[in-house]
């Protein structure tokens, strides 16, 4: 019992406290140890909360990353699928290909640009100086530079067994330097005159008018042989 009272503590005495104070004040006080009763309880709920998700999270992050969707697993993405090409074509054969570069215009005639013929009449008579002509024409595209210097040319003529009876640099061999630009399609004649009579290259044997028959002869330009055309001495 309060001190100073004989009546005893009953419930309607709680919910309606009765003193020295008005009623209202110690509802008020009441009220506040309330909420403070209340904001304790909230906020140790609220660290309880925070504790847990932060354990989750870490052990979340212990565990590795998130396993792969089984729909991933089972269906390749689109990006590491390879699309195949049309059917019959190679893709090597898709590469463009570079076109052979051609000879440059002004620069040496080889020998695949150019010609080299022999021009001569069918038969002479034997003992006669006949002429010959070396016929060298530029067959590419474009203009280039050749070398006609009297020393790259040469005639040879030989009998049907393929011996050698004569030759135009065995005896009176010439040097000079003739280099030539040559347009396309042009066609340079260079002559030489034959004395009739046979040789070999040191000039050192008797020289002799060959006998009556039939001979081939060909000519040179340097590294460029014509073909051989047939001459009939009689």
């Amino acid at each position: 019992m309060p001190p100073g009272t004989g009546a005893p503590t009953t419930v309607p005495g709680v919910l309606h406290p009765v003193g020295e104070l008005p009623a209202r004040v110690y509802w008020r006080r009441r009220a506040v140890v309330l909420l403070v009763l209340l904001a304790v309880l909230g906020g140790a709920g609220w660290l309880g909360v925070t504790l847990l998700t932060d354990r989750d999270g870490a052990a979340a992050s212990d565990a590795g990353p998130a396993p792969e969707p089984a729909l991933e697993r089972v269906v390749p993405s689109l990006g590491a699928v390879a699309t195949p090409g049309p059917p019959g074509v190679d893709a090597a054969a898709e590469q463009p290909v570079a076109a052979p570069a051609g000879p440059a215009a002004g620069g040496p005639c080889a020998d695949d640009m150019i010609t080299v013929e022999v021009r001569a009449p069918g038969s002479v008579a034997a003992g006669s100086k006949p002429t010959f002509e070396l016929a060298v024409a530029n067959v590419s595209a474009v203009p280039c530079v050749r070398s006609l210097d009297k020393q790259l040319q040469e005639f040879v003529l030989t009998d049907g067994a393929g011996v050698r009876v004569w030759g135009s640099n065995d005896c009176f061999p010439e040097t000079s330097s003739d280099p030539r630009t040559l347009a396309p399609g042009e066609v340079v004649t260079l002559p030489l005159v034959w004395g009739g009579l046979t040789s070999e290259p040191t000039c050192t044997a008797p020289r002799r008018t060959p006998a009556p028959g039939t001979y081939l002869l060909r000519a040179r330009l340097d590294t460029k042989v014509s073909a051989e055309v047939p001459l009939t001495v009689g």
